[in-house]
């Protein structure tokens, strides 16, 4: 069991891992092993993962979802595939904590005195900024 927060917890056998052929650094290595990693996490049909976290974990993994609400990681950071493995579950894990916060709805406010003389007397010094550029007649 992976815990996320207190109260959610994935089993490891819902994370499908698939082990790829990694790009970057490694040589001629490269050709040969698969280092990198792609998790696959299946968010909507989990348990643990409620349609209100779902909602949220969507809007935050992006692409990163798929039309059916599985969440694929990949990482090919580094050379060796047991720590890409720690990095694709830490992300993972990180991912689903983020969604938990549930971000506070603003509350409209006016602006204070202070900032609105504050907003006038800049837009004030910018209308002077701007006269000093105007051509000088002479005339008067």
């Amino acid at each position: 069991m992976i815990e996320i927060t207190h109260n959610i917890h994935i089993d490891e056998d819902e994370i499908e891992e698939q082990f790829i052929r990694s790009p970057g650094p490694g040589g001629q290595n490269v050709n040969k092993v698969s280092t990198g990693v792609q998790l696959r996490y299946d968010a909507k049909h989990s348990a643990a993962i409620s349609p209100a976290l779902f909602a949220r974990l969507r809007t935050l993994a992006g692409q990163r979802m798929t039309k059916d609400g599985v969440l694929v990681i990949s990482v090919h950071e580094t050379r060796s595939q047991a720590r890409n493995r720690e990095l694709a579950l830490e992300r993972l894990v990180e991912l689903i904590r983020q969604a938990t916060h549930v971000p506070k709805k603003r509350t409209p406010t006016k602006p204070s005195r202070g900032a609105r003389e504050r907003r006038l007397e800049g837009k004030k010094k910018q209308g002077a900024l701007k006269k000093t550029r105007a051509k000088v007649n002479l005339n008067q």
